[in-house]
């Protein structure tokens, strides 16, 4: 449940001339809210800094995904019914192409979730979609060129949850994977971004519906693919499928991403209690005994994904309180309230954090 309305009215481009990497999944190139321009703006308002407004159609929640001036974004119009994806240009905001992925029902959701909630992901010559068919409830992935054209459409299984879809998309060397955490047979899938035929899949312990999307990460000497979900935070082998290591708890659902830091690997969430983790990731088997370096519970966040610098762990809490924790130790260094209500995941650039809200 990604809820910052960025796409419900108005795409707006932050004013740089500089160019800036890809963006190209959930959280960016590295899966951590980082980006490595050194220009972002400090200041801005409905005028400044601020290079150009483009109207977008119906109402989503996913974020949009950057690639040699393209930007792709969701959003579903709920009058017609439809799941869209919209491909803009960068330097004018105009509007390149439409295209309809889906016409369904709505279904149910979370009165803070939409109906275009999950972020796709491009590697510049392709861009992937995921959308949920109702009433079936089967999860629909889509492939489509940069012009628009469809390449490939798949469906791993069927999705169950009260608070509806919501699963953003991650890509590994030549892997599209997809996290499935419901209220029913849990799975994460993994694609061949290419032909849509199916390269491994995990089946996910507990069956609790979860929100967070993996992450790749390189974490004790190996590639990692981890995430907290389903009343545990894993760690798995991205290449394979295969289980590395396995945390209990500590809670039931998550939705907040995870970051790492001095090779301690970070957690925040979730429900129906709020906790802090950090965790050695060098573990194998069952390691909720041995691994878990420190548990906290002031202050987290439930919805927010935190974001690591240094050797430091930030985190916005849905309240607005905004805490630095020392990675390794999770000793408290400050608190601070920055506003009333905060969804957004922090992101970081020029040596800044940005903590966003809407006004």
């Amino acid at each position: 449940m990604r809820t910052f309305p960025l796409t419900a009215l108005a795409l707006c481009m932050l004013a740089s001339s500089a160019p800036a990497e890809p963006w190209p999944f959930w959280r960016g190139p590295r899966s951590d809210g980082t980006s490595l321009d050194a220009n972002a703006p400090v200041h801005w308002s409905g005028t400044k800094n601020i290079r150009w407004k483009t109207p977008i159609p119906g109402r989503g929640h996913s974020s949009p995904v950057v690639w040699a001036g393209r930007i792709f974004l969701t959003s579903c119009d709920e009058r017609e019914r439809t799941r869209l994806l919209l491909c803009v240009d960068k330097a004018d905001g105009k509007l390149l192409w439409r295209r309809t992925v889906l016409r369904t029902q709505l279904g149910r959701k979370h009165k803070l979730n939409s109906h275009g909630s999950s972020t796709p992901a491009t590697d510049g010559k392709h861009v992937w979609v995921t959308f949920l068919q109702e009433p079936a409830k089967a999860v629909q992935v889509v492939c489509y060129d940069v012009a628009g054209k469809e390449v490939w459409r798949k469906s791993p299984g069927e999705f169950h949850s009260m608070h509806g879809y919501c699963s953003s998309l991650l890509l590994y060397k030549d892997l599209l994977i997809l996290s499935a955490d419901q209220d029913a047979v849990a799975y994460i899938v993994a694609f061949d971004k290419n032909t849509g035929r199916e390269v491994w899949r995990i089946d996910r312990p507990n069956r609790v519906r979860s929100y967070c999307p993996p992450a790749v990460f390189d974490l004790a000497g190996r590639k990692q693919l981890v995430l907290s979900g389903s009343k545990c935070v894993t760690g798995y082998d991205p290449d394979t499928g295969k289980q590395l290591w396995l945390v209990d708890g500590p809670t039931e659902q998550f939705v907040a991403s995870l970051v790492h830091a001095r090779g301690v690997l970070l957690c925040t969430g979730g429900f129906p209690t709020l906790h802090l983790v950090g965790i050695d990731p060098g573990g194998a088997g069952n390691v909720s005994a041995t691994h878990v370096l420190w548990h906290k519970r002031e202050n987290p966040s439930y919805v927010p994904s935190p974001i690591a610098a240094g050797e430091w762990f930030f985190v916005i809490s849905d309240k607005g309180v905004a805490s630095c924790l020392q990675a390794r130790t999770g000793k408290y260094l400050w608190s601070q309230q920055l506003g009333k209500h905060h969804s957004a995941s922090a992101v970081s650039a020029g040596g800044r954090l940005y903590f966003l809200a809407a006004a």
